[in-house]
């Protein structure tokens, strides 16, 4: 008789009349695995579909999301934020009122309360008005297309706490990414690409790394994967020359097949990931370097990101490749460009360094809303641009000029998904230090944008430790409707 050393059958052939009565007490899990394999049919595997698509909880006005994130926190005084008595009072002592009890990330020698008036040169643009500086003109051209909140508030004044918070809700390690979140509760439209995709560029990556893309207590299918920018866009992603298709096929079809009997015997949310990796990854094989192979946009299309070498490694290819994802159905894209952490020294400050990492993202960010606009992607993409936090009103003593961390008010705009374009949202004071008016906290942002996806903030919960966790916490947040339309 021919017996198969299929690694399925193998293992049949090993199980003992004492282990299949042994189990018979949880034939449950017996009946997922037959209902499991008999939808597989083995041909392409196990498919978990945890990123299969989900209802949302009401009809939403986006379908996916850019975060354009310039990790470091920029002057928010020196682009968008105009303050005319920051120059007519430069080096004067801003007021005790302002400071008094107030934490900053510096309180050495190098903090200062004297207020530093900037060197940019604002105007009006737009029907609107808006005012933008001399260090974004192609952001000044589309200003009518956005809608900027002026008075964004956070908690944390260090920037791997303040980014972990802006990305997750908490300055706790181990919460769910809002990407995560998305994924989770709506799966994606992409079936070969990731649900979240994080692109990086700058001189590093930013600080937290990855656990500001991490899916915390979600299972880890549902958490960014980065995607390279040169090479490989997933290291080990290709097939070594020696491995025939025919051979990774079987090797991908008995590995799913002994994941499946395992998650069919425990229930482990982490084998249906990896049981989903490696599908995902060898739909990847073609899919990826599909998307970063960018030889069939026209040169006017280039042209409108500011690409020169559309091999070279940027902000403005990554911007580009936004577009491409979102083309394709990926759920959350987001994009970190690093470094905006202007206090003042040799390579960080507001003379030299912040008119150079400007003009790296102000066409690309511009071209990116342009480009979705024309081809119909705005309406149900919502692009945001913004970091951690901003920069204070007043100067740092260091080498050149510099601010210090701001985290009670700073600028952050948001295009399309059902935003209001054409709208600036609060109000901040003569000097720029703190709202007048309509304060958004950090988790209002979270709230609206999940609202725009069609999700209900204090709906989207998971439990983990006895406890419901949510992206939005447990203090208040509300949907900011004032920005919608």
């Amino acid at each position: 008789m021919n017996r198969s050393n299929h690694p399925f059958e193998l293992a049949l052939q090993q199980e003992t009349r004492r282990h299949f009565f042994e189990r018979c007490g949880i034939g449950v899990g017996a009946l997922a695995l037959q209902q499991l394999l008999a939808q597989s049919g083995f041909g392409a595997g196990f498919e978990s579909n945890a990123l299969a698509p989900k209802d949302p909880h009401f009809a939403p006005k986006a379908k996916r999301v850019i975060f354009l994130f310039m990790a470091g926190g920029p002057s928010q005084l020196d682009m968008l934020d105009y303050k005319p008595a920051l120059n007519q009072l430069n080096g004067q002592p801003i007021p005790q009122s302002y400071v008094e009890g107030k934490r900053f990330a510096f309180m050495d020698s190098s903090h200062r309360i004297n207020l530093l008036g900037t060197r940019r040169t604002f105007a009006q643009y737009g029907e609107t008005g808006s005012w933008v500086s001399d260090l974004l003109p192609h952001t000044a051209k589309i200003v009518d297309d956005l809608t900027f909140i002026r008075t964004c508030k956070t908690d944390l004044f260090n920037h791997a706490p303040a980014k972990l918070f802006m990305n997750t809700g908490t300055g706790q390690f181990g919460r769910p990414s809002m990407g995560a979140w998305l994924t989770y509760g709506l799966g994606s439209e992409c079936n070969d690409l990731p649900g979240f995709v994080v692109l990086q560029s700058g001189p590093r990556g930013p600080r937290g790394g990855a656990i500001l893309w991490g899916s915390g207590m979600l299972p880890s299918t549902y958490q960014g994967v980065p995607l390279r920018n040169k090479g490989e866009p997933i290291l080990n992603l290709t097939t070594p020359e020696q491995v025939t298709e025919e051979k990774q096929i079987e090797v991908i079809r008995a590995v799913g097949e002994l994941n499946a009997m395992r998650f069919a015997n425990t229930g482990d949310d982490e084998i249906a990931t990896r049981i989903n990796a490696y599908e995902m990854a060898y739909r990847m094989q073609s899919s990826a370097p599909d998307l970063m192979d960018t030889s069939d946009e026209t040169q006017e299309t280039l042209d409108l990101y500011g690409i020169r070498d559309p091999k070279e490694s940027t902000f403005a290819r990554n911007c580009l490749l936004a577009r491409r994802l979102a083309e394709r159905g990926v759920r959350f894209i987001q994009l970190y460009h690093t470094n905006w952490d202007h206090h003042g020294g040799p390579t960080e400050n507001l003379e030299k360094h912040l008119p150079e990492i400007s003009k790296e993202i102000d066409q690309p960010c511009a071209g990116l809303v342009q480009d979705l606009q024309r081809r119909g992607l705005l309406d149900d993409t919502i692009v945001i641009w913004g970091g951690e936090f901003g920069r204070t009103p007043m100067g740092e003593v260091r080498e050149s000029t510099g601010r210090n961390h701001h985290i009670d008010a700073f600028t952050m705009w948001f295009a399309g998904g059902g935003f209001k374009p054409g709208v600036s949202y609060g109000e901040t004071d003569e000097f720029g230090f703190g709202p007048i008016d309509q304060s958004v906290h950090v988790r209002d942002i979270h709230a609206t944008i999940l609202h725009q996806l069609g999700l209900h903030h204090e709906r989207l919960t998971v439990r983990s430790q006895g406890l419901d966790f949510r992206l939005t916490g447990v203090l208040p947040a509300r949907v900011v409707k004032e920005v919608l339309a």
